[in-house]
């Protein structure tokens, strides 16, 4: 139960951000957005290291394996794999897509960019329950609870920033924009429980997956996140947010792991 929990948290910082349609203006506030931005830049960055990529090379080397090949392996291919996603699904400008703006308004092209986007996170949280499962030593039930808690932190904006546009710039009513914004992530668990049942086949490559997972989560930061959060006036409010979220995401991870 803690498991199917901790594999639902995610979806839950999706969906709650996803409600303030029914709350919010039409335009979300600047500053709001920018901190926000920020805030879920820090939280990625500090679980890449912290949840994925240590316990990728400390699980390397109890397998007898070189401890720096998995997780530069694993990194390399999660960066291609979302590159090989942006080039498939092109970043159009005035669509939304992981907090970018850029001019789209076709609806299922919008939620397929983000829902593309969302598959790694979802198969971080999935690995490192997996992890929990097989008895890894290196990962534990608190530290990936803690991935969990800041990947559902990171979701909050995103939900909002997806639901938001497509009710101001769209004329979509609150509830069908709500709904977009939810299913935007809904694959997140999916991929999660996918990897679950995949335990058995997992375990053995689970340093790589962890890495990979890193590896996706950075480029969606260093591609999308920090630059949208650094665009034009305000960008301080974008560095004061990775600079709290990496903390409070490493805190949670140390603490808690």
């Amino acid at each position: 139960m803690e498991i199917v929990i901790g594999i639902l948290i995610p979806f839950l910082g999706t969906t709650i951000g996803a409600l303030m349609v029914f709350f919010m203006k039409n335009v979300l506030n600047p500053k709001v957005e920018k901190l926000l931005l920020g805030f879920a830049s820090g939280v990625m960055i500090a679980a890449s290291i912290w949840s994925l990529l240590i316990p990728s090379i400390e699980m390397a080397e109890s397998q007898g394996v070189i401890s720096w090949v998995p997780a530069v392996v694993g990194f390399i291919v999660g960066i291609l794999s979302l590159l090989a996603i942006d080039t498939v699904v092109p970043h159009l400008e005035g669509n939304v897509v992981k907090g970018i703006k850029v001019n789209l308004k076709k609806t299922t092209m919008l939620v397929l960019a983000v829902t593309l986007h969302n598959v790694p996170e979802g198969m971080a949280v999935g690995v490192v329950f997996a992890g929990v499962l097989a008895g890894d030593a290196n990962v534990t039930l608190a530290g990936a609870m803690a991935l969990a808690i800041g990947i559902a932190i990171q979701n909050f904006p995103e939900g909002a920033i997806i639901s938001m546009p497509l009710k101001s710039s769209e004329g979509m009513s609150k509830g069908k924009a709500f709904f977009y914004g939810v299913m935007s992530g809904i694959v997140e668990p999916i991929a999660a429980f996918i990897t679950l049942l995949l335990t058995s086949f997992v375990t053995p490559i689970l340093p790589y997956l962890l890495s990979f997972a890193a590896g996706a989560m950075i480029y969606v930061v260093v591609d999308e996140l920090i630059p949208e959060s650094q665009k034009g006036e305000l960008s301080n409010l974008g560095t004061i947010g990775v600079t709290l979220g990496f903390l409070i995401m490493m805190v949670l991870d140390v603490v808690l792991g």
